[in-house]
């Protein structure tokens, strides 16, 4: 931003604090945000002039990089390492890269500017900057501090299930690497559900969960999961307990952390057994979902929750900032920031996938390389269908796909009734995984093979921790923000109720039929109402209010 904008005045200037965003455009006398009927203390239609000097006692960063952090450790959460990955399978590998990166171009990076301008020069947080610009606004504030509410109710509840699995993850073997024994007397068989299912499936919705088979069926608290919530509040109200003051330090932690995770599992996935057909198969573009709509529709979300837009926090941080701190370059510092990380992210998933998928196909070879023996010996099948070079005992997947061409070919009228599977690794690959689905089953099981596993594990889900940390605090900084600008109550206890109260309200989310309600206000509370306080939020800097 250019260096004399007034936007970017400089750090020493005199002048006061008094123009809000449709001021900077118009020249006219600025309206206190306090005018607001939607202010307890402001009267309606009042014109009250804003002296607020630069340095009006509002607590700042205490260095830009703290600033940067805590804005990346915003943006970066769980959503860049279980939903990018995800999204990009499912809409074209590669090619859902394109639309991803033009739409972060054209509306990412400019509404992110938006709220980082509004935040920094209003130096308030999101009422309060909506009822400045204009008081009939000032619910755009109040949407986005709603949504923070809900998203936070719920997100809380993956940090209090990751915590549950990183204290887990220090035994040996790993209590989902293997199916329970159940005994009666002297026998012993192993759980069935489990045996038709997975071990780290069973782990995830019996042992973790233990969850209903309906929504309808509350089954009560789950002790295990309630006190993993109490220590995920208490974690976050530790650290926003003084504001910045406490955040800006966990954050030097939270936000580093993850990416020598992802880069330790990085390079340790690059060195796994089918890693590179994992990756392949990712950027392998699909060319024609780029001309599909829903492509456009689900990349243009992903951008919104990935930036952190809409939700108050961007524009709560920023407002702690220097009133000539050049915003401009911490839009597209921070956005390309966020995604590289998603890039990272893809990576490591993908490369552990193509793992567990080659283990996978191993194991399909291996079960149905014993059906055909056994078709051999009891002469369903001729031994002359067999490849000659065909080794039983030490089969790869290129020699079973050709011995399973030949009979499929041979047997066309009855090659049904023999039970064989095709055992194809673009099948395995092709299995979409997203969130809770892809961190705690088939990214669990993965790491199961994995040497040292306990490690690896513990690793995982520490980083899981902090990802949702960083993001936990950027959203309940704003819900506090805009309510301590408005109304002059102690931080510290308006912090520790508002954890108790979220706490109180997430137990619906820990009852054994919790993990439904998660899914519902992951879908529905705050899609399309981030969609509307970001439109809304255009809208308002292209309306220039008659203010009197």
């Amino acid at each position: 931003m250019p260096k004399n904008s007034k936007v970017s005045q400089h750090e020493h200037t005199t002048e006061h604090v008094t123009e809000s965003v449709a001021d900077l455009l118009t020249h006219q006398e600025p309206i206190h945000y306090n005018s607001s009927c939607l202010n307890a203390g402001g009267i309606p239609g009042k014109k009250i002039v804003l002296n607020t000097p630069v340095n009006d006692g509002r607590p700042a960063w205490n260095s830009k990089l703290q600033y940067i952090l805590a804005q990346v450790g915003f943006s970066v959460g769980l959503g860049n390492v279980w939903r990018f990955p995800y999204l990009c399978q499912k809409n074209g590998g590669g090619a859902y890269l394109v639309p991803y990166f033009i739409l972060l171009i054209v509306i990412g990076v400019p509404l992110f500017f938006l709220e980082l301008a509004v935040g920094q020069k209003i130096r308030r947080g999101s009422i309060g900057v909506w009822n400045y610009v204009c008081p009939r606004l000032g619910g755009i504030g109040v949407s986005s501090l709603m949504v923070c509410g809900f998203v936070g109710l719920y997100y809380n509840v993956i940090i209090g299930w990751s915590i549950f699995y990183f204290f887990q993850s220090f035994q040996y073997p790993l209590p989902w690497a293997e199916c329970p024994i159940r005994r009666n007397g002297s026998l012993a068989s192993v759980e069935p559900e489990c045996e038709k299912s997975s071990a780290t499936t069973y782990f995830w919705y019996r042992q973790t969960l233990n969850t209903t088979s309906t929504i309808a069926d509350s089954g009560g608290l789950n002790i295990k999961m309630t006190l993993s919530l109490l220590v995920a509040w208490i974690m976050v109200c530790l650290a926003v307990i003084r504001g910045i003051a406490s955040s800006g330090k966990v954050m030097y932690f939270s936000s580093l952390f993850p990416y020598v995770v992802l880069f330790c599992f990085l390079v340790r996935g690059l060195l796994l057994k089918g890693s590179v057909d994992g990756i392949t198969h990712m950027f392998t573009p699909k060319l024609e979902k780029m001309l599909e709509p829903q492509v456009w529709r689900e990349a243009a979300t992903q951008v919104f929750f990935a930036l952190g837009l809409g939700f108050g926090g961007v524009i709560a941080f920023s407002s702690y900032n220097k009133i000539d701190n050049n915003c401009h370059f911490d839009a597209v510092l921070v956005s390309f920031i966020n995604f590289f990380t998603s890039i990272l992210a893809t990576l490591v998933v993908f490369a552990v996938l193509g793992f567990k998928a080659n283990l996978m196909c191993e194991k399909c070879v291996i079960e149905n390389a014993e059906k055909i023996l056994g078709y051999l010996n009891s002469n369903v099948l001729s031994h002359d269908l067999i490849p000659s070079h065909v080794n039983f005992s030490k089969m790869s997947l290129v020699d079973y796909a050709e011995m399973y061409g030949v009979i499929r070919t041979v047997k066309e009228g009855s090659f049904d009734r023999l039970g064989l599977d095709p055992c194809l690794l673009e099948d395995e690959l092709n299995k979409s995984v997203q969130g809770t689905g892809l961190a705690f089953i088939a990214f669990t099981e993965a790491m199961t093979h994995f040497p040292a596993s306990p490690f690896w594990s513990v690793m995982f889900f520490f980083m899981l921790i902090n990802l949702g940390l960083g993001s936990m605090i950027g959203t309940m900084t704003g819900i506090t923000t805009p309510v301590l600008d408005t109304y002059k109550v102690q931080k510290e206890l308006f912090t520790v109720c508002c954890c108790i109260l979220a706490f109180f309200c997430g137990l619906l989310f820990v009852q054994r039929s919790g993990n439904y309600f998660v899914t519902m206000f992951d879908d529905y509370s705050a899609g399309l109402p981030l969609t509307i306080v970001v439109l809304l939020e255009n809208l308002s800097e292209c309306y220039q209010p008659n203010i009197p």
